[in-house]
């Protein structure tokens, strides 16, 4: 799936992990492929995203964005989430997130400063580096595995990962 030019954005300003999640079952599922980017494509991805929030989000306040547990609903397919391993040691090798990505499989990651705010979807991986679609803008930008590790994102709108949300390993390529 080709994301570059989409330009598949969040509805509102508490829809990324919405979005990333409709984004990463569309990768995942052949039945949920985005067709393309005219009016009725935008607007089905604008419902789905709503009816994605409202279905991972029946105790948590939608306000307050997307778990790493509501992510982990959304995808399926024997997905589930950890935490960066890096916060106070900067240690986390990362080797999970690559290797998933580099098996064809999107790894949502939760980002912020501080506290965890924001949703992307890491959708490729070549060498160190990331390609990360941002919902709030509908880009694919580039950041490095260093940069994650170092929490020193830029252009992912905040610089920590907080978690990320990973296939089961072992699976085919998809």
């Amino acid at each position: 799936m080709r994301l570059a030019g989409m330009r598949l954005r969040q509805r509102d300003g508490v829809s990324c992990g919405p979005a990333v999640a409709v984004v990463a079952r569309a990768m995942l599922e052949p039945a949920h492929r985005l067709a393309g980017t005219g009016p009725a494509d935008l607007a089905w991805f604008a419902a789905e995203q709503a009816r994605v929030h409202g279905r991972v989000n029946l105790l948590w306040p939608r306000a307050l964005g997307t778990t790493p547990m509501g992510m982990v609903a959304a995808i399926g397919a024997g997905y589930h989430w950890r935490l960066w391993r890096g916060l106070w040691r900067r240690r986390d090798p990362l080797d999970d997130v690559l290797a998933a990505v580099r098996a064809g499989k999107p790894v949502p990651m939760l980002v912020g400063r501080v506290i965890p705010r924001h949703w992307v979807l890491i959708v490729d991986v070549e060498r160190d580096e990331l390609r990360c679609y941002e919902p709030s803008s509908g880009d694919v930008r580039r950041v490095t595995a260093a940069d994650v590790r170092s929490a020193r994102l830029t252009g992912l709108g905040y610089p920590w990962a907080f978690a990320f949300v990973l296939p089961p390993r072992g699976l085919p390529k998809g």
